[in-house]
C-alpha cells in the first residue's frame, strides 16, 4: 500500500536516533517492514511488532534475505495489550501512522503509558498521524472521536490539542507537518521525550 522504500518519517527518525545515540528501537505497527529493514540496515537493533502474522512473516523473509536477522526480532502483537518488554529497557519507540488506526483515545492513552513504561529515561517516542487538515478528514462514515471510515478503513485524525493530550509522562520535543504520497496525506511528525 505504501511502497517498499523507507518512509519520509523513518529517514527523519533515523537522524534523531543517531543524534540521541539510540540503538535499541521498538517499531509498533511494522507492517511489511520497510522502515524496520531501513533501521536495521543503518545498524540499529529493531524489535518489530505487528498485528498481522502475514506482515511479520514478510519482515522475517526480508531480514533473512538481507542478512539482518541479527538486528531484527519480530513478534505478532496487539498494541492494545501490554507490551512484551521490561520497564526502562528500550532507547526509542517508532510508529508510522499506527496512532491513526481504528483506536479510541482510551486505547491511545494506554499505548502511550506502555511506551512510557518500557522506554529508558530520556528515550523518545516518535510517531506520525494524519491531521485535521488532511483531505480525507470529515469524509466517509463518522465513527466518533474524529474517526472516519473510507473504503472500509477507519482513520483517526489528530489536532495539535489531541497530540498534547497524549503527553502524560512525556515532553514534546518537536511537532512538524509533512506530506506523503500522491494524494497527498497530510501528517504530523511527533517527537516526545520520556521525562
Amino acid at each position: 500500500m505504501f511502497g517498499l522504500e523507507p518512509s519520509i518519517s523513518a529517514k527523519k527518525a533515523l537522524e534523531i536516533f543517531k543524534e540521541k545515540k539510540s540503538k535499541n528501537i521498538l517499531e509498533l505497527g511494522a507492517g511489511l517492514g520497510r522502515d524496520s529493514i531501513f533501521f536495521a540496515e543503518n545498524f540499529l537493533n529493531i524489535k518489530a511488532l505487528d498485528y498481522s502474522q502475514v506482515g511479520i512473516n514478510i519482515i522475517n523473509e526480508k531480514a533473512k534475505s538481507k542478512n539482518l536477522l541479527n538486528r531484527i526480532s519480530t513478534r505478532v502483537h496487539d498494541v492494545r495489550k501490554k507490551l512484551p518488554f521490561e520497564d526502562n529497557s528500550l532507547d526509542a519507540c517508532y510508529s508510522h501512522m499506527l496512532y491513526c488506526m481504528a483506536l479510541t483515545m482510551d486505547d491511545l492513552k494506554k499505548i502511550n503509558t506502555e511506551i512510557q513504561r518500557i522506554l529508558k529515561p530520556g528515550g523518545v517516542n516518535i510517531y506520525t498521524v494524519r491531521h485535521t487538515n488532511d483531505g480525507d478528514f470529515q469524509n466517509g462514515i463518522y465513527r466518533g472521536e474524529n474517526l472516519y471510515e473510507n473504503d472500509g478503513i477507519i482513520v483517526q485524525y489528530f489536532s495539535k490539542e489531541k497530540i498534547n493530550s497524549l503527553l502524560d509522562g512525556f515532553k514534546n520535543i518537536s511537532l512538524e507537518n509533512f506530506e506523503e504520497g500522491t494524494f497527498p496525506r497530510k501528517l504530523f511528525f511527533v517527537v516526545n521525550e520520556k521525562k
